[in-house]
């Protein structure tokens, strides 16, 4: 009795399911950015901020030469930790870097992008 239960609970529910994927918020793409204030924000001078900004430097100038450009971002994944660290400050900047390596890949891109030497890139710059 327990199992014609319990395949009733679980398997019943696919007789009313939805065919196919069902994006209940529209289509990303047709989002579109509103207006940014010109309001100048503070950046963080914090000696860990600093440290990370010598750091990013040395891997934007000396080690990425040598491979060559890889990001499929604009601004490039150092450039956007950079940004974020200057804006937000150390930790949430740090976090917002390492979100954003981890979406590094070729995959293809609902939001804005950017033609850039005849590349088209995703257009990611930190809020």
């Amino acid at each position: 009795m327990l199992r014609y239960f319990l395949f009733f609970l679980f398997f019943s529910r696919t007789v009313w399911a939805m065919p196919g994927f069902y994006e209940p918020w529209g289509k990303d793409a047709d989002l579109s950015i509103p207006a940014q204030p010109t309001v100048e924000q503070s950046t963080s001078n914090s000696p860990m901020v600093w440290t990370a900004s010598k750091i990013i430097w040395f891997h934007q100038n000396v080690l990425s030469p040598v491979d060559g450009p890889r990001s499929h971002f604009r601004p490039s994944s150092s450039g956007y930790m950079l940004e974020a660290m200057r804006k937000h400050g150390f930790i949430k900047g740090y976090l917002m870097g390492c979100d954003r390596l981890l979406r590094e890949n070729s995959e293809e891109w609902v939001y804005r992008t950017v033609d850039y030497e005849g590349r088209t890139l995703k257009w990611d710059p930190p809020p």
